[in-house]
């Protein structure tokens, strides 16, 4: 066991539920590096989720989701396409795809991203993409654009206007980790998660926003509160720094930012986002290189922010969702992490700055997203990959 039992809290924290190990498929990074991973996952059994599962539709490799206020969603699809998705009175939807969305450079981990309505969307209609865009050469990086939504009378939807307003830099060799998730803020500003690209020490580079997350107004630009604005244009846009491959962000209702990211071989992370922190990778981490080059445990002489929750073996952790509905009343406020190598929704319950371990209920797949919906239902996108379709599974309280 390595050096990080120091006060976080682990997996295997809840001495009341048996853990039993379940072998997990390859995790996404040694997919993308071409890795055999031979991981397991520590997983607390829960022997009847409090939820039926039906399945609603499926997409070829969706990525992302959020609700319309009319009930609607849009779905990404990793290749490029957004799907409008109507729900209909006998259960079956109907789906359309928005034209004018933005080319994408797909593979690997590389396409169409996250989908996020503007805070004012019914007054303003903007909705913000983010993708993996090509660069010189074969090269890429994360971008974010918004554009207005146009809904036609026959049900069609188009995107106009399309700018990009945030890029990653620099764009890199490589189709991995580009992280790239979307959240507004209570503060009305825009935070974007950037992976490190597989490239390590970018995630400690100040002068690259590799790595980081990142904190703009809803048009790009950069906030004068930024704790770096007065230091060059790159460093004036982060946030905080020492992320890996941060595929989850969310507020909670007090105002807190989450994040959820995919830690090395061990070491998956449920981060609490400060202001100007640092997060320590790659110097720390509680996993180790896929080649089996040690890697510092975070400890409390070190001088990085350690995580709330970490788990090793890992789950690889896709997407983050903090609950506020009322359908299932006893998880207010938990986390939901959707977990692709783990295959499995997991619950973190937090209470104001500290977070805790809770359950981890066993899904028939690879989970990408996880939404909450408009009536308080939990949402989930599959994966996708591997040449199957994922689908999308809405969740409601066992009657």
């Amino acid at each position: 066991m390595k050096n990080g039992d120091n006060l976080m809290h682990r997996l295997t924290l809840s001495a009341a539920l048996p853990l039993i190990l379940i072998a997990c498929t390859s995790s996404e990074e040694a997919v993308a590096n071409g890795d055999a991973a031979n991981e397991v996952a520590a997983i607390s059994p829960v022997d009847r989720p409090p939820f039926e599962t039906a399945s609603i539709a499926t997409f070829d490799e969706p990525w992302a989701m959020t609700f319309l206020p009319d009930g609607r969603a849009l779905v990404t699809e990793k290749k490029g396409v957004l799907k409008l998705v109507t729900f209909g009175a006998d259960g079956k939807p109907a789906m359309v795809d928005v034209t004018g969305t933005p080319d994408v450079a797909y593979g690997g981990q590389g396409g169409l991203g996250d989908v996020v309505l503007s805070p004012d969307f019914t007054n303003d209609g903007y909705v913000y993409l983010s993708f993996a865009e090509k660069g010189e050469g074969d090269t890429s990086g994360a971008a974010v654009a918004r554009a207005k939504m146009v809904m036609a009378a026959d049900g069609n939807a188009s995107l106009t206007d399309m700018q990009v307003i945030w890029r990653q830099e620099p764009k890199v060799s490589g189709k991995g980790h580009y992280g790239h998730r979307i959240a507004f803020g209570p503060d009305g500003m825009m935070y974007i998660s950037s992976g490190e690209r597989q490239k390590f020490d970018p995630a400690q580079d100040l002068d690259q926003n590799l790595g980081k997350i990142i904190r703009l107004t809803p048009t790009g630009g950069i906030p004068s509160d930024n704790p770096m604005y007065d230091q060059g244009r790159i460093k004036a846009q982060i946030w905080s720094y020492g992320h890996r491959n941060p595929l989850g962000l969310a507020f909670d209702s007090a105002g807190n930012l989450w994040n959820s990211e995919m830690g090395p071989k061990g070491g998956d992370e449920l981060n609490l986002v400060k202001r100007n922190a640092n997060y320590g990778y790659p110097k720390v981490s509680n996993g180790v290189h896929y080649d089996g080059r040690d890697i510092p445990d975070h400890s409390p002489e070190d001088g990085f922010v350690p995580p709330k929750v970490f788990w090793t073996p890992v789950i690889s952790p896709s997407s983050l969702m903090i609950y506020t509905g009322d359908m299932f009343p006893a998880w207010k406020n938990s986390a939901f992490i959707g977990a692709l190598s783990g295959q499995a929704l997991v619950r973190v319950k937090l209470d104001g700055e500290n977070a805790a371990m809770a359950d981890n209920f066993t899904m028939e797949g690879r989970i990408r997203e996880v939404e909450q919906g408009p009536d308080g239902a939990i949402w989930v996108l599959e994966d996708g990959a591997r040449g199957s379709k994922g689908r999308l599974l809405k969740l409601t309280p066992t009657k």
